[in-house]
């Protein structure tokens, strides 16, 4: 007698839906990882955007130049004196001091976030950072970032030679760091 029973064992179909939850578990983990390393890489980006932006508000205030340098967490108050220029708004006329001042105002409410925030909390920016800004009286300026990166690695900072730069934010093995070294003329 010939059997006519066609189709899967129910081993077979178990077999097969294993090597498919596997396979659905390692895509789900590679896009986690993509996911993390895409931010990270999205903080690094704004630390060099606002690494730069210090530097080129220093660059237009020359004379206030050593008086920029100094570490900052975006703690610092609200200047009295706005000095934004707005088109089509009243002149506003600032000393070089009330800029400098501006200047590390806003940049400082830049790198926590300040513009964008979610239930009361700054969602923008980088996450716990701290910005150190060295000036030599030859012109020389080092600015550097530090910020809390998501995952543990390895202290941002372990590699640097510059004693300036491993003392800028809190040592720890999710410390991200990015600096410039600049000469302003």
């Amino acid at each position: 007698m010939l059997s006519g029973n066609r189709g899967f064992s129910l081993i077979e179909v178990m077999v097969a839906f294993v090597i498919l939850v596997v396979g659905l578990v390692g895509v789900f983990n590679l896009h986690i990882i993509s996911k993390r390393g895409s931010f990270e890489s999205f903080q690094q980006t704004q630390a060099s955007y606002f690494t730069n932006d210090i530097i080129n508000r220093m660059k237009l205030n020359r004379t206030q130049l050593s008086n920029y340098a100094g570490t900052y967490t975006g703690g610092l108050s609200k200047p009295s004196k706005s000095c934004d220029v707005v088109a089509g708004g009243a002149a506003v006329v600032c000393t070089n001091s009330e800029t400098r001042v501006w200047d590390l105002y806003q940049w400082g409410q830049l790198f926590i976030g300040a513009s964008e925030r979610v239930n009361g909390r700054n969602v923008g920016g980088l996450d716990t950072p701290t910005a150190c800004i060295k000036v030599e009286n030859t012109g020389t300026v080092l600015v550097v970032i530090t910020w809390r990166g998501i995952r543990e690695v390895s202290d941002g900072t372990n590699n640097a030679t510059d004693a300036f730069i491993k003392s800028c934010g809190t040592s720890s093995n999710r410390r991200r760091a990015y600096s410039i070294n600049t000469v302003i003329i």
